[in-house]
C-alpha cells in the first residue's frame, strides 16, 4: 500500500512538471521539432539508400542544383545532400547525446563530493575544475583530438572530458544548498551515513537541476563536434554537419556558388542547437518557479 501510494505520488508529479513544461510554447515546440530529428535520423538507414553514401555509388553530378531527384541537391562527388544531412544528423547526435553523458556524469560526481565532504577533498577538486576552466575546453579538445587516434570515440572522450567544470560549480552550489536544510542535520544525528544522505536526499534533490542542464551541454557538444569535425579533427569515414561544412569549403562551394552545399549543414546545426536550448529554458523555469516570470 505505501509503495502505491508513493508512485501515485511520482506519477501526480510528474504529470504537474509536464503540465508546466507544456505550457511553454517555446520549450513545446523545440521538443517536438526535436522528436522529429530524432526520428529521421533512427530511421534514415530504413528510409534511404545507405548505398548513395558511397562515392563510388554517386547517382549525380558534383554540386547539381535542387532538383526533383535531389531536393537539396548534390555534394562534389555527387552524392544527395539530403541523404548526407539526414545521415550527418546521426553521427552529430550520437557524439553530442554520448559526450554529454560523460560530462554530466563527471561533472554530477565532482560536484556533490565537493559540495558534500568539503574540506580538503573540496579543495582539490575545486582547484581540478578551475584548472579545466582556466584551459580554453576547445583548445584543449583540439589537442586530445590530435593525440588519440581519429574517430567518433575520441571526439566523444574530447568533448566530455573538458565541458563538465560547468556542471561540476552548479551541482555543488546546489548540494551545498541542500545540506544546508535541517532534514540533513537529523539525518546525520540519527546515524546517517554518507551513502545514505547523498542516496536519498542530495542526488533526488541535484538530479532536476541536472537534468536542465544536461539540455543546454548536447547543444554545445554538437557544437564542439562540428568544430573538430570541420577543422578535419573528427572521423574521416563518417558523415557529420561539420565535416559536410569541412568538405564544402575545401570543394570550392562558397566561390562557386553552390549555396544548397552549405546551408542544410549549417542550418541543421543551428535548428538543434536552438531546440536544445528552448528545451532547457523551459526545463529550468519548472525547476526554479522564480524564473516563470523572466521565461
Amino acid at each position: 500500500m505505501t509503495a502505491a501510494i508513493v508512485w501515485q505520488r511520482r506519477r501526480a508529479a510528474a504529470a504537474g512538471v509536464w503540465r508546466e513544461f507544456a505550457a511553454n510554447r517555446g520549450g513545446l515546440a523545440g521538443l517536438v521539432i526535436l522528436a522529429v530529428i530524432v526520428l529521421l535520423a533512427v530511421l534514415a538507414p530504413v528510409i534511404t539508400d545507405p548505398s548513395g553514401l558511397d562515392v563510388t555509388n554517386a547517382p549525380g553530378r558534383p554540386l547539381q542544383p535542387p532538383s526533383g531527384r535531389f531536393p537539396l541537391g548534390t555534394d562534389i562527388d555527387g552524392r544527395s545532400v539530403l541523404l548526407l544531412t539526414l545521415w550527418g544528423a546521426r553521427v552529430s547526435l550520437l557524439v553530442g547525446f554520448a559526450a554529454t553523458i560523460l560530462s554530466v556524469l563527471i561533472g554530477t560526481i565532482v560536484g556533490i563530493a565537493a559540495g558534500h565532504f568539503g574540506r580538503w577533498v573540496a579543495g582539490i577538486l575545486l582547484r581540478l575544475t578551475d584548472f579545466f576552466l582556466v584551459l580554453p575546453s576547445l583548445v584543449l579538445a583540439i589537442a586530445l583530438s590530435t593525440v588519440l587516434p581519429q574517430g567518433i570515440a575520441t571526439i566523444i572522450l574530447a568533448v566530455g572530458v573538458t565541458s563538465w567544470p560547468t556542471t561540476a560549480r552548479l551541482v555543488r552550489a546546489q548540494t551545498l544548498t541542500i545540506e544546508s536544510r535541517p532534514y540533513i542535520e537529523r539525518a546525520k544525528a540519527l546515524g546517517g551515513g554518507h551513502l545514505h544522505i547523498v542516496g536519498k536526499h542530495v542526488l533526488p534533490g541535484v538530479l532536476p537541476l541536472v537534468l536542465a542542464n544536461t539540455t543546454l551541454v548536447v547543444g554545445n557538444s554538437i557544437i564542439a563536434e562540428s568544430t573538430l569535425s570541420f577543422l578535419g579533427l573528427g572521423d574521416p569515414s563518417a558523415v557529420s554537419w561539420g565535416s559536410m561544412l569541412q568538405r564544402a569549403l575545401s570543394s570550392g562551394a562558397v566561390t562557386g556558388g553552390a549555396w544548397w552545399y552549405l546551408l542544410p549543414p549549417g542550418l541543421a546545426i543551428v535548428v538543434i542547437v536552438l531546440c536544445f536550448t528552448l528545451v532547457g529554458r523551459a526545463l529550468e523555469t519548472v525547476v526554479n518557479p522564480r524564473l516563470k516570470g523572466h521565461s
